[in-house]
């Protein structure tokens, strides 16, 4: 008798180490009914400049979500936040072309979050970032063109992709703290090699701010768009109860 199976396809920028372990973990209550399965394209520097920008060519993105399609996915995510910074709609673009080119319906860690600043109606955002100056300043611009606007940040200053995993939690946690303290209506934790995701759930205690990490919302979102009820998600913060 074949299983009943749900497959979560993450396209992963090559040098993130933090997606992976951190899906699997958030996943594994639901194992082995709904599985996330990675495809991995080369990502090495975050920056404004040409070189950096043209990692993310949607072309480049299209032809990774073709290989990890021959394992038939339900759903295809980008699982990366370059539109933060590149522009909104170059995720709404990358979605349509991938479904057109797998037959999978499609998202990314950026839409996801966003669509849930818009159903929650958030207005004063905090924003934490491992990024440098004016890769940050770019998200606020793009957020705060949104109608998000960006009233309290912290950054890292780091552009190599591979060091933003090695930020420990305590790290995270104290510019969580500090961007809590100036009371935003929200938290975002924009990059999915950041170890956001499993301080949510006691910040959102301490803090009484929502905290949206960019590995758990991209999560969220797949987990929706292939009928799986995510409140089955216990422990990692109050998105996946609370936008059903």
């Amino acid at each position: 008798m074949a299983l009943n199976r749900t497959l979560i396809g993450m396209l992963t920028p090559s040098s993130n180490t933090v997606l992976e372990p951190y899906m699997g973990a958030i996943l594994h209550d639901l194992l082995p009914e709904v599985t996330a399965h990675f495809q991995r394209f080369t990502v090495k520097e975050i920056t404004l400049g040409e070189k950096a920008m043209a990692q993310f060519t949607n072309s480049s993105l299209v032809e990774a979500a073709c290989i990890l399609n021959d394992a038939h996915m339900d759903v295809i995510a980008w699982a990366g936040t370059a539109a933060g910074w590149r522009g909104f709609e170059i995720d709404q673009r990358l979605c349509a072309e991938i479904t057109e080119a797998t037959g999978a319906p499609a998202t990314t860690s950026v839409l996801a979050l966003n669509e849930i600043l818009d159903r929650t109606e958030v207005r004063s955002l905090g924003l934490v970032t491992p990024y440098i100056g004016d890769v940050q300043q770019q998200i606020i611009a793009n957020y705060d063109a949104a109608g998000h606007t960006v009233t309290t940040e912290r950054h890292m200053g780091e552009k190599d992709n591979f060091s933003f995993a090695e930020f420990d939690e305590a790290t995270i946690t104290r510019l969580i703290r500090e961007v809590a303290a100036d009371k935003p209506e929200a938290i975002i934790v924009l990059c999915t090699n950041f170890r956001g995701a499993p301080l949510v759930e006691q910040l959102e205690r301490e803090t009484g701010i929502p905290i949206y990490d960019s590995v758990s919302a991209t999560v969220w979102k797949a987990l929706q768009m292939t009928g799986i009820d995510t409140a089955r998600i216990q422990g990692w913060g109050r998105l996946f109860g609370d936008l059903r």
